[in-house]
């Protein structure tokens, strides 16, 4: 793979795409989410803010008309585009080699839903950057992380509101499920913001990036353990612990001895539990329990 092209690729603005979208007698979405950058000031920042390099191979969610891609095409060593829109899917790699055409050899359009897609072609994805639909964010981010072992790091872009829950820490008013799921994978942070202005057709909502790092789990216990501590924890958020946990753990005694043998005050409230805590209720409640079998990590439940 080589390098940055000398030509870098010539990018879209709001002219190309509107003839893009005319010639295909195509019209933004809302129920697939569809919101796109036209500004190229703002793909390059978002480019150079993930870091990519000739050893990457970027995993893009949702290219559109290839605002991003292009960019991302100088930048990585291949780009694997995953577009649920098949009219999109099949127009984009005419764009690119139109636009770039000795960067065409780079790019792998899938056309699939992202929070569904296991067999990715090629080499192993080793980052994420993309601007995702605001309606399904969360789940694809924690799809993709679940069964895209590879990625390593990524750069989102989300509604800003989003931004806020995903990189939530404990204690904070936005923090919730989605807050420690993600964590549970990555570390996961605010990377800047996004006007509204940037995109065709605006939206009523500004966008945050979200910029996340691949770690190690907490050890004691398996994803799905914990995803169903934390999904029981978070259902009633005003409720302590004792009587949050009570129907996971069979009656709120038994949810108390649970939290008291995981070194946890059962007068605590989920929201003030980092995904370290919620791992370590998650292995008691295990213990407390006669053994039914091997635990089994599934993939993370959809959430609202």
């Amino acid at each position: 793979m080589s390098g940055v092209a000398e030509e870098g690729p010539r990018l879209l603005g709001p002219a190309d795409i509107r003839q893009i979208a005319g010639r295909l007698d195509l019209r933004p979405s809302k129920r697939l989410g569809q919101n796109f950058v036209v500004d190229a000031g703002t793909v390059r920042r978002i480019t150079a803010l993930a870091g990519v390099g000739p050893a990457d191979v970027v995993l893009e969610v949702g290219p559109g008309f290839g605002s991003l891609t292009l960019p991302l095409l100088a930048a990585a060593g291949q780009v694997v585009a995953v577009e649920v829109d098949p009219v999109l899917a099949a127009e984009l790699p005419r764009t690119v080699a139109a636009r770039a055409p000795a960067l065409s050899g780079r790019l792998e359009v899938v056309t699939a839903d992202a929070a569904q897609v296991r067999d990715l072609p090629g080499p192993p994805p080793t980052a994420l950057v993309a601007n995702l639909p605001y309606n399904a964010a969360v789940p694809v981010v924690l799809h993709l992380l679940a069964t895209v072992p590879s990625l390593r790091r990524g750069l989102v872009m989300v509604q800003a509101e989003v931004a806020d829950r995903m990189s939530a820490p404990p204690g904070s008013r936005t923090y919730g499920v989605p807050s420690v799921k993600l964590a549970w994978f990555a570390e996961v942070r605010k990377a800047g913001q996004v006007p509204r202005s940037v995109f065709w057709p605006v939206p009523r909502v500004d966008s945050g990036l979200v910029a996340f790092t691949r770690r190690e789990p907490p050890p004691g216990a398996a994803r799905r353990e914990v995803f169903a501590v934390v999904d029981v924890a978070f259902a009633q958020r005003r409720k302590t612990l004792r009587a949050a946990l009570a129907p996971w753990a069979g009656s709120a005694a038994a949810a108390e001895q649970v939290l008291r043998n995981a070194g946890i005050d059962p007068a605590r409230r989920g929201e003030a539990l980092g995904v370290a805590e919620f791992a370590r209720i998650a292995r008691a409640g295990r213990e407390s329990r006669p053994a039914t079998g091997p635990a089994e990590d599934a993939q993370p439940r959809t959430m609202g």
